[in-house]
């Protein structure tokens, strides 16, 4: 029982991946159908609203692809970056509550702003950038960072 606790905390973030990308199918498939629906009405509005409403599931399952694409994908560098002893190290000093101190966040990502900017083309360096924009509370930017990193992955060779 407690490997089984132990598994299920660990993977936590995925089940809920899982179940809210499960509960997207279904609406996409609901509205899938009631467009169809619509679309098989003789009166010309509906007919209209029909086909307006068939865009909403496309633009869902594009949606959905692309950002479970980006998590696999965000993972698979994390995994690589582990494996060279390469993630930054999570020691900024926290809230009692959990949250990590603003102002310490801002310290370190310097640290990593400087790295990126020497090293604009290594993925490893706009990773760890994108971390440190996510421990500054700046996930905008955090995103696009991490993006970079891996379309500079993809793209590339990979070089230590």
């Amino acid at each position: 029982m407690s490997a089984a606790l132990t598994a299920l905390k660990a993977n936590r973030t995925k089940i809920w991946v899982g179940a809210v990308t499960l509960l997207l199918v279904f609406y996409l498939v609901v509205s899938f159908q009631r467009s169809l629906l619509l679309m098989s009405d003789p009166n010309l509005v509906a007919k209209a609203i029909g086909v307006a409403y068939l865009v909403l599931p496309v633009i869902g399952a594009w949606a959905l692809v692309r950002e479970l694409l980006f998590g696999a994908r965000t993972e698979r560098l994390a995994k690589i970056l582990e494996a060279e002893g390469g993630l930054p190290e999570d020691t900024l000093p926290r809230t009692p509550a959990g949250r990590i101190i603003r102002e310490a966040a801002d310290l370190e990502f310097e640290k990593y702003r400087a790295e990126a900017e020497a090293a604009p083309d290594d993925w490893r360096s706009w990773f760890r950038l994108s971390c440190a924009y996510d421990a500054a509370g700046d996930r905008k930017r955090a995103r696009a960072s991490m993006r970079d990193a891996v379309r500079m992955f993809r793209a590339g060779p990979q070089k230590p």
